[in-house]
């Protein structure tokens, strides 16, 4: 029997890092907090990025097969806050950051983050109310070195 107090308590304690999620199609650009990501294999490099299956981001993502993941700073509770908004609320959230489109998927990248990745959607699973691509990292930079904004310094809770 499923006890749905310790699930949810112990579904939270699991460590999630911040990122943006920047994803292009044709010409629309958009981004989104992202906590459900982490590496998956070393060869070929593998990221898993789960992501809400009734957003735009979403539908983005399947037309496209492309991301990118700008991964915050601690302290950057604020940017990371500016992107968990949906795109039908804010329409360009990338108005008032500097960003730049990477050059091996053109999707967009923070300039202020400690670094990127950008990835190439190799897998995927549908099931639940969010879908895990699997993505090949075809290029990656570093900004600065620095510790990465966690979900549990932010007090938010996105799980259980």
């Amino acid at each position: 029997m499923l006890d749905e107090q310790a699930k949810k308590v112990l579904l939270r304690k699991i460590p999630h890092g911040l990122y943006v999620c920047g994803v292009k199609d044709g010409e629309e650009i958009n981004g989104f907090t992202a906590s459900w990501v982490m590496q998956a294999s070393f060869q070929p490099p593998l990221v898993v990025n789960c992501v809400k299956s009734d957003s735009r981001s979403h539908a983005m993502l399947l037309a496209s097969g492309i991301f990118s993941l700008s991964f915050l700073e601690a302290g950057q509770k604020d940017l990371a806050a500016q992107f968990f908004k949906p795109q039908r609320l804010v329409a360009n959230k990338f108005e008032t950051v500097s960003a730049y489109l990477g050059e091996a998927t053109g999707c967009p990248i923070l300039e202020e983050a400690l670094g990127y990745i950008e990835c190439r959607v190799v897998g995927k699973v549908e099931h639940g109310d969010h879908t895990v691509f699997v993505g090949e990292v075809i290029a990656a930079g570093l900004h600065r070195e620095g510790d990465l904004l966690t979900l549990e310094s932010t007090g938010w809770n996105y799980g259980g």
